[in-house]
Formats: C-alpha cells, structure tokens, sequence
C-alpha cells in the first residue's frame, strides 16, 4: 500500500506507507544489477529465471497462445484432438532409441512412445479422416539448451490428400499463428529477420545439395560412388549407409545452415523415409517434406506409404539396419 512515483534517477518505484508479508523466501533472489544470466541455472531454475527476466515469461506466455491458434486453426477445419497411449510395446514413427520401464500387472517390459504417429494411423484407418494429438513423446536421447528427453510434439493426419495439400495446410497454420499471436506475419527472432507472410519456398533435397555444395547426386550413380565423394569432402558414414543416406549427410553438412527464411525441403531419399510412398516417377525418391525455418527443422511431413507389398519390403530394410548396428532402426 503507497504511491507510485519517480525517484530523481527516473526510477519507477512505490512510497509505502503499509507492507503486508505474505510468504517468507529463505533463499535470496539474483541481485537485480547482473540478473540471472548463466544458462544453466536459467534451465535447471526456470522459477527464477521466470521471475528476473522478462523475456522468458513472455515466451511462456506465447507458448500458450501458440497452442490454442494451433487448435483454433485446426478446429475450423475440422480435425479432431485426440489422445492415444503413452505406453507401448513397440515404439515406432521415428528414428530415436525408447526410454523402458516395467508394467508390474501384466509382467512386461514397455516403453514409453517416441512419436505419436502409429496410433493416428490407426485412427485413420478406424475412419477418422482429420486427426491430431498434441502430447509429450520421450526419447533417450542427449540434452542440451534445444534438445530434451521429454518433449511435446504435435502429429497431424488427414485422409484424401497429399504432401502437396499438407505443406499448404503448414504454410497456412504457421502463417495464421503468427498473425494472431504477433499480430503480423513479419517479425525479428533475435538478430534474424523473418517473412511468413510471402510464399515459402520450395526446394527438392537433391536441388538443395546441389546448390550448396556443388554435388548433383541425379549424376551419382549409386552408393559406392556416393560413399567416395563422402570420403573426398570428409563426411562420415556407417558400412549399412546407402546412396540415399550419404545424400542426406550432404544436406545436414551443407545446405540446413543456409535455410532461413521458411524452406520446404521436398522428395527425400527413400532410404531415410521407411513410412513414405515413392514418388511414382522417381521410385528412388519418395513424398516428403520438411520444413526449415532459421536453420531448425519444424516438421516432417509425407503422403502415406499404402502399398503393402512395398511397406513389407521396407521393414525387412529395417531389420537389416537393425542388425547390422543402426540402434535407431525400427
């Protein structure tokens, strides 16, 4: 209780004629000159950080707005929420090793998922045509300031179209969140000016690699080749790597840190996509895109594998992954 006023230096402060004490804090907060600055601290103590700085409590909040234009935008074209098991038996989807644990009632060892995407599939052959779940997945994996064992993912699944309708639905959601939560489509991050308000481009993943490293791989003729220009630019790879991998290596190494402004990188290798149908005219090359922005993959997105005679044969290419040594096989 007092009034607000300036002190001689220009201070915003309080005159106080009455303090009531409403909690005791034992532990002193970081003196307000420095701040709380260390990174570390900044992630293990996010209450603290939270309470000194500013601009991580307007990243929570955002966060929050984030997720509700996401359901907003998706409801009004009539997806659904869903939530599905977080506890599975076989943890597919994704190229990640699995936490374990032990369900005691049936004695048997499960794991908790590290994609959400078997089970929208499963809903989607149910009859589902419009589904999404926004849910935490776990992978044992490593940590740093951008990576964490437990994450939220969000995973999206829509009968009768294709990767072509689902990079316009992606260009739309991510234009429409920036819209109502920035209240503009052209904003800085960091030192970084970004543009989702004009179309994004659009790059195969050979055509990227190209561009950037100098390497047309359509002139390659298989994985021998590939592997010895791996060898002359100093990529390293696994004995199981095939073509298709070695083109992927290139990309990580030289285009991702080009990627900027918003990138959908199109028609991956089939080699790295077990899930993804071929494309009808480059059966090598499949139907899948990712999205870049500032470097950063946002999304990975294809038109689903329906060929079952071609999906067995994947798995089977899984399996020999798995036992020559890949602990990232399914």
């Amino acid at each position: 209780n007092g009034e607000v006023f300036r002190t001689q230096r220009g201070e915003m402060s309080v005159r106080v004629k009455e303090i009531k004490l409403l909690s005791k804090s034992l532990q002193p907060l970081p003196e307000k000159f420095h701040g709380l600055t260390d990174t570390d601290t900044r992630y293990r103590q996010r209450y603290v950080d939270l309470i000194m700085n500013e601009d991580s409590r307007d990243v929570f909040i955002k966060r929050s707005q984030i997720v509700r234009e996401i359901r907003n935008f998706l409801a009004g074209r009539n997806f659904i929420e869903v939530e599905t098991p977080t506890l599975v038996s076989n943890p597919g989807g994704a190229a990640a090793r699995p936490f374990e644990t032990h369900y005691n009632a049936l004695n048997e060892d499960v794991k908790l998922r590290i994609s959400l995407e078997l089970y929208l599939k499963r809903l989607i052959v149910g009859g589902l045509e419009r589904v999404y779940e926004i849910g935490r997945v776990f992978r044992n994996e490593g940590l740093d300031t951008r990576h964490n064992p437990e994450f939220t993912l969000m995973e999206l699944y829509q009968a009768y179209t294709d990767y072509n309708g689902m990079m316009d639905l992606t260009e739309n959601m991510f234009r429409h969140v920036a819209q109502e939560v920035l209240g503009t489509t052209q904003f800085k991050y960091g030192d970084v000016e970004l543009d989702f308000g004009k179309p994004f481009e659009r790059i195969t993943m050979i055509e990227a690699v190209k561009k950037y490293s100098g390497v047309d791989f359509d002139q390659v003729p298989d994985t021998e080749a590939a592997k010895k220009l791996a060898d002359e630019r100093d990529i390293h790879y696994e004995s199981y790597h095939k073509k298709g991998d070695i083109i992927n290596l290139f990309f990580e190494e030289y285009v991702e840190e080009h990627l900027i402004q918003p990138t959908f990188v199109m028609d991956h290798p089939v080699e790295i996509s077990p899930l993804t149908k071929r494309k009808p005219d480059r059966p090598d090359l499949v139907e899948r895109f990712e999205l870049f922005i500032n470097t950063w993959e946002m999304c990975n997105a294809y038109s689903e594998l329906n060929d079952p005679i071609d999906q067995r044969e994947r798995f089977a290419a899984q399996d020999a992954a798995a036992d020559a040594g890949d602990e990232e096989a399914n």
